[in-house]
């Protein structure tokens, strides 16, 4: 299915049904009164998230989503139906913000349903209006109206765990060995270019939600390489696993990678702060993590993480992806640090 994380469409509620403007007509009975029920309560819409789904790629379609009216009131006093209402399902971790103004009307995270505008009342029948005065009103009520408004849905991922990385530094193959993730993987760059979620079950009943966030590069906080789009799902993430292509194969220093990795997120708080419900991704805990170290020898790498920790001040731990090397001992780690998180 294909990865969509932004639609903007438009929603409305229903009109209420008209009331009923109706006189008895019976055998015996000549001074009928009026018997006109009321009309029906238009549709709501309705937000509800489902665990089902990843994407929002169901609303990429169809622009507009109404609910029914309500159905006016009969004789005999019978009421009108309630009309159908219009009910959207969305990923958990969905925000739903005015598409004119931009303020976030609705986050989906904490909540599982929510009523985001309501249908118009039914008008009352022309049996509500008899007086003493008045015995036979031929006139109802007509249904209140509904309201429309154009929003925008914005999924980002929620997840314990964050992999961050450039391009090639073996994300998708970490994810799809600790989790049953199976994502496209290849030598070469940009292979993932949405993120996969993977559950990494680290102790019995234990476990938490890993996420391969796609390949971030320099400039990322100004949009390229799509990294604003990247950069925004890892908002939802409680810490980093912060991955480093250790190989040399790529032809890039690990110290600038790291550098310039983390410059990217420090660039993109500042541009999202003091935004409604931001939390800067710089104070978020991160596990530098040293990949492919299947490739070095020995003293190889351990040259390369005196160098990184002398130029850093981070200690990293190193993976083979490939092999599995370390990759438990890792795991662990992050395991213990995400359910010490929770406790909080």
């Amino acid at each position: 299915m294909k990865f969509i994380d932004e639609v903007r469409i438009t929603v409305a509620s229903a009109h209420g049904g008209p009331g009923g403007v109706s006189f008895r007509r019976e055998a015996f009975a000549p001074r009928g009164g009026p018997d006109g029920g009321d009309g029906g309560k238009g549709g709501d819409v309705i937000l509800r998230t489902s665990k089902h789904l990843n994407s929002l790629v169901d609303y990429k379609a169809n622009k507009r989503y109404a609910a029914k009216e309500g159905e006016p009131g009969a004789a005999a006093n019978c009421s009108g139906a309630a009309g159908a209402d219009m009910v959207l399902l969305v990923p958990e971790g969905t925000l739903i913000r005015d598409d004119e103004t931009g303020e976030i009307l609705i986050d989906m995270t904490e909540i599982s349903e929510h009523v985001l505008l309501k249908g118009g009342r039914g008008g009352k029948g022309n049996a509500f209006f008899k007086t003493s005065v008045n015995q036979a009103p031929e006139y109802a009520q007509p249904g209140e109206d509904g309201e429309s408004l154009s929003i925008r849905l914005e999924l980002k991922l929620i997840a314990d765990v964050g992999i961050i990385g450039f391009p090639n530094a073996g994300k998708s193959t970490l994810i799809s060995r600790v989790s049953a993730a199976k994502p496209k993987i290849a030598d070469y760059p940009f292979t993932t270019l949405a993120p996969n979620l993977g559950v990494v079950r680290a102790a019995e009943y234990r476990s938490f939600v890993v996420a391969d966030i796609p390949g971030l590069v320099k400039g990322a906080h100004q949009g390229v390489g799509l990294g604003i789009q990247f950069l925004r799902h890892i908002e939802r993430t409680r810490l980093f696993i912060h991955l480093i292509d250790a190989s040399g194969m790529s032809g890039r220093d690990p110290v600038q990678d790291y550098e310039d990795i983390n410059f990217e997120i420090k660039m993109y708080d500042e541009a999202n702060a003091g935004k409604d419900g931001f939390f800067p991704l710089s104070t978020r805990p991160q596990f530098v993590v040293f990949n492919k170290i299947d490739t070095l020898s020995a003293d190889a790498l351990n040259r390369l993480i005196a160098e990184f920790k002398k130029r850093t001040q981070a200690t990293p731990v190193a993976i083979s992806a490939v092999t599995g090397r370390g990759v438990k001992e890792l795991i662990q780690e992050v395991a213990h640090r995400v359910f010490e998180d929770r406790k909080d």
